[in-house]
């Protein structure tokens, strides 16, 4: 009875607009509401997925679990502002509905007038602002990488500094078909060291960071080649290097899910050069695409217990390491080979450079 009941409970539909079961925790696998959930909640500007989820679940990075078997809304990452979000119970068992607001979907008799309207855009899945500019500008690369590419020969109009809107003759420009450029510096490395050790060691460096420093486009080619600046976050020093602007799409809409049970890395960096870790910080994984890391994976944070002397311990200054304890949730946004960028979704208590990161 217990197993075709849990079974039940298992294969019913969760959406955000049709019918969502969220089971009781008592197994790691089982969806569990918060202490004290809202009865309904109203989507407003400037909300996320993982926010408006987070009113409801434990684990808000599990809402993709929520959207099975949904009819009505053909892209159920399309949550718009006004939407109403209510919790119901069915037979006991907690249910949330969608309630389209502002008209969102409705069928709408027009006649021939004039009218004006204000555009609706659906939320987005996490807050794309904190994470917008580590989509497309930093890069990780290795040193030679970035040795070998093109370099900034020096200023058109001998500009004591040179920025947006000024022209720089360019060496070593090789690709034919290459207009567009982005302008970097050579940043820190990054280590994989064992916890807690800052390692000096070559063999310990996964990759540097390539310091974003503006745009250029080419102008007329040759050697040296000219390229305007287009925009530029610092000056533009002899030397600075240029890459091809990526072509490629980058992820918007993130779909959370769980790395490999064994996936297990370590924090090894945070961008803004901090040593403790909030919410909605970036931060640098020492696991990548090499690893199976992509993005969309989910990591829980855990701070290193504690190594204290025993003083009520028959042995004589006997060490007693403290149990690792949970103290947040991160989630990839960027992969490389080597390292991943992930952003601070929770934090239930203090993080730290060298924390473990785990499969949630």
């Amino acid at each position: 009875m217990q197993v075709l009941a849990s079974r039940k409970l298992r294969s019913t539909a969760y959406v955000f607009g049709v019918w969502l079961t969220l089971i009781s925790a008592t197994t790691a696998n089982e969806l569990a509401l918060n202490a004290n959930p809202p009865d309904h909640y109203t989507v407003v500007p400037g909300d996320t997925l993982w926010g408006v989820s987070e009113r409801f679940l434990r684990d808000p990075w599990r809402w993709p679990e929520i959207w099975k078997g949904n009819p009505e809304i053909q892209n159920p990452h399309l949550i718009y502002p006004g939407d109403v979000v209510v919790l119901r119970y069915t037979d006991g068992a907690p249910e949330l509905h969608l309630e389209r607001g502002n008209g969102i979907g409705s069928t709408v008799k027009l006649s021939p007038e004039v009218r004006s309207s204000t555009i609706v855009h659906p939320i987005p899945t996490i807050p794309l602002d904190a994470i917008r500019q580590f989509l497309t500008q930093p890069r990780v690369v290795n040193r030679e990488e970035l040795e070998n590419a093109p370099y900034v020969l020096a200023g058109a109009d001998e500009h004591v500094i040179t920025a947006a809107g000024d022209n720089v003759y360019v060496r070593g420009i090789t690709q034919p078909d290459a207009r567009h450029f982005m302008i970097y510096r050579l940043g820190s490395a990054y280590r994989d060291a064992p916890a807690g050790v800052a390692s000096t060691a070559d063999e310990d460096i996964l990759g540097h960071e390539a310091v974003y420093i503006g745009e250029a486009r080419l102008v007329r080619s040759g050697d040296p080649a000219t390229l305007v600046i287009l925009r530029s976050s610092s000056e533009v020093r002899r030397g600075d290097r240029l890459l091809p602007t990526d072509e490629q799409e980058l992820e918007q809409v993130f779909q959370p899910h769980a790395p490999g049970a064994d996936t297990e890395g370590r924090i090894i960096a945070v961008l803004n050069g901090v040593s403790r870790i909030g919410q909605g910080q970036i931060v640098v994984l020492n696991r990548g695409t090499q690893h199976g890391v992509e993005t969309g994976h989910i990591f829980a944070v855990y701070q290193a217990g504690q190594t204290i002397q025993d003083p009520l311990s028959k042995v004589r200054n006997d060490p007693v390491t403290l149990p690792d304890e949970r103290a947040g949730a991160v989630m990839v946004f960027r992969s490389f080979e080597r390292v991943s960028y992930a952003l601070v979704m929770q934090a239930k208590g203090p993080m730290h450079l060298y924390d473990t990161v785990k499969a949630p």
